[in-house]
């Protein structure tokens, strides 16, 4: 039997959209997955959604308190048995063949990480809006420095080479902490060049406001990484250029 995949889900107020990503699961022609969505007390008719699929790989946690996404996401990496954990927030979308080819890949090239391309997406159509990010270079620690290469929708670790790694709760840049803590422990994470995933670009997106996370960036450096004042700005810089480049519309 294929290894055990552990999908990670925080849901907050998706009712919109989380049916689309439900059956993007239900879809997968790789079927040894466990689906663990942490609801941060959504306000709308999510959790009524979800508890409509009788299927029992889908093992839904309603949260006592609203804590964050990186919060739900820890919570659900606790419960986490599977040798593989893959991300997929609750308004993405995976094509059928995303955890086949993935984890196919981690173990032909025994790789410990692995991303692909994604198409970005109009968040009410899923049409997409930007030219698709392209997983063209092998990720390490320093180069993940300058600019997040690592999505959630599009990458996968292999929890028997590394460990589960969880999500600071207190940065609103948890998932490049997180990336970063990682990539610190293996040398390297490898491109899978298909694009096997849709990321719905939402516009009240934390990622997509450059000039309000600044300050957030630079704490990634300053406080979670140890770096000297000189050094996180040096970084900030750099990261603020290459997320203008991933975004505008100009250079893609």
């Amino acid at each position: 039997m294929k290894d055990l995949v552990s999908i990670i889900t925080p849901s907050y107020n998706s009712a919109e959209f989380i049916e689309e990503t439900i059956q993007s699961v239900l879809n997968q022609t790789y079927e040894n997955w466990e689906w663990l969505i942490s609801d941060d007390q959504s306000k709308d008719n999510t959790v009524e959604i979800i508890k409509k699929y009788n299927d029992p790989r889908i093992k839904l946690q309603v949260l006592e308190q609203n804590g964050g996404a990186g919060n739900a996401r820890n919570k659900s990496l606790e419960r986490a048995q599977g040798r593989y954990i893959a991300f997929l927030d609750s308004d993405d979308f995976w094509y059928p063949e995303y955890l086949e080819t993935m984890t196919d890949y981690m173990q032909e090239n025994n790789a410990e990480l692995v991303y692909c391309n994604y198409s970005r997406c109009d968040e009410h159509t899923m049409e997409p809006i930007l030219k698709d990010f392209e997983a063209d270079k092998i990720v390490t620690f320093s180069n993940l420095l300058k600019t997040c290469r690592l999505a959630p929708v599009s990458t996968i670790y292999d929890t028997k080479r590394v460990g589960k790694f969880f999500f600071p709760v207190k940065s609103k840049r948890e998932d490049h902490v997180m990336w970063l803590n990682l990539l610190k422990e293996i040398p390297k994470g490898y491109p899978v060049k298909k694009t096997l995933a849709k990321y719905r670009m939402r516009e009240n997106s934390v990622s997509r406001k450059k000039k309000n996370i600044i300050k957030d960036q630079y704490l990634v450096y300053k406080d979670f990484m140890g770096f000297s004042t000189l050094k996180s700005l040096y970084y900030t810089a750099n990261w603020a250029l290459n997320g203008f480049l991933k975004y505008s519309k100009i250079f893609n």
